[in-house]
């Protein structure tokens, strides 16, 4: 709040680092499909934390992953569950005109492909307890009352994806032990809380950090844009303790990106990454590809509800990934994207920190 004592930036953010029992306040973001082991592994080893997105992992996925990742560092880990939104409003109609329109970017769709569904919630959770990371982040809404006692008793920490001062207040509320705010530059879905409130909620970094920080007695962590020192020097003198880094990591060997995805991401500049429902219909921040483009027209079909679009466009998607065709991909991109480096991950997750702390007082 305004009257908080002033503290070091540095200081706070090497102490809050300590206290997960990590060296350096650089987090690895739990990009859902992007975070191998590999990738935690070496930002562990090299004093920061890593994460998993688990958002589409079934249990013996999540089990798998923590013991692949244990078995190459001893450095903890966070893990990431979406929360589940209500049951979709299906429309056939609707979504026979998205599967014509896709049918023009990729193999045709069959009826059934809508009929996608992330695996059981409450069975993530038990694997997650089971597994007991340092921290289990929440995204797209806040824990059960129950299992954040589980966590509790287990000695997990919370961290709650955050994109408002409101979110951020109800999760603090709810027992979070610290919120990421996750800024509107942040590449791949907005974690607000009500899937409907997305595209007016957009907030952008600078302007959430410090009005977050005020608002509750609790750690932040920055995300959303950060892939340099000097963005992870500015987060923590606005008031974050830590900051999450996702894009930043996607060139990385250790990341095992698709090259042409990786490649893509080198020459995309701010204004060429766009929010879309186009993929998942959540919304997320993109590359502007060619089929991101014609899908946000005004002339396309409106996305079907999370998680149909997702099912709809997963021919489209795959199809892609097989050709490395860069303009139907899903190439989720922060507005930072074109500094993202090819280094690996241990050596990234150090420089970012030894060049931001040469900015701090």
């Amino acid at each position: 709040m305004p009257g908080k004592t002033v503290e070091s930036p540095s200081i706070r953010a090497e102490s809050f680092a300590h206290r997960l029992g990590v060296y350096l306040p650089i987090f690895l973001a739990p990009m859902s499909g992007n975070c191998p082991p590999s990738l935690a592994i070496a930002v562990g080893n090299a004093g920061g934390l890593g994460a998993c997105g688990a958002l589409l992992m079934k249990p013996d996925e999540i089990k798998s992953w923590a013991a692949e990742t244990r078995a190459g560092t001893d450095a903890p880990f966070q893990i990431n569950l979406w929360i589940p939104d209500p049951a979709p409003t299906r429309d056939q109609n609707r979504e026979r005109e998205v599967r014509d329109f896709l049918a023009q970017w990729g193999p045709a769709v069959p009826p059934e492909a809508g009929d996608a569904a992330p695996p059981n919630f409450e069975s993530q959770c038990q694997a997650l307890l089971e597994v007991k990371p340092k921290v289990a982040s929440s995204i797209m809404g806040l824990y059960p009352p129950a299992f954040v006692a589980q966590l509790k008793t287990n000695q997990i920490l919370w961290f709650a994806t955050a994109t408002t001062v409101a979110e951020a207040k109800a999760a603090a509320e709810a027992g979070a032990d610290a919120i990421i705010a996750q800024g509107f530059e942040a590449g791949g879905h907005r974690g607000s809380f009500k899937a409907e409130n997305a595209e007016q909620q957009l907030v952008g970094l600078i302007s959430l950090i410090p009005q977050i920080v005020d608002a509750v007695n609790i750690p932040v962590i920055a995300t959303g844009g950060i892939t340099d020192g000097r963005a992870i020097a500015a987060a923590l003198v606005l008031g974050a303790s830590a900051v999450q880094v996702g894009t930043g990591f996607l060139r990385a060997p250790e990341a095992k990106t698709v090259p042409a995805y990786a490649d893509r991401l080198a020459h995309t500049e701010a204004n060429e990454t766009v929010t879309t429902r186009a993929f998942s219909g959540r919304l997320g921040r993109a590359a502007a590809t060619k089929y991101v483009l014609a899908a946000n027209a005004s002339t396309a079909p409106r996305p079907a509800p999370y998680p149909v679009q997702r099912g709809l466009t997963k021919p489209m998607r795959e199809a892609a990934l097989r050709s490395g065709d860069v303009e139907k991909m899903q190439m989720w991109a922060g507005q930072s994207a074109k500094l993202a480096r090819t280094d690996p991950a241990a050596l990234l997750t150090q420089q970012l920190w030894q060049s931001a702390a040469e900015l701090l007082p």
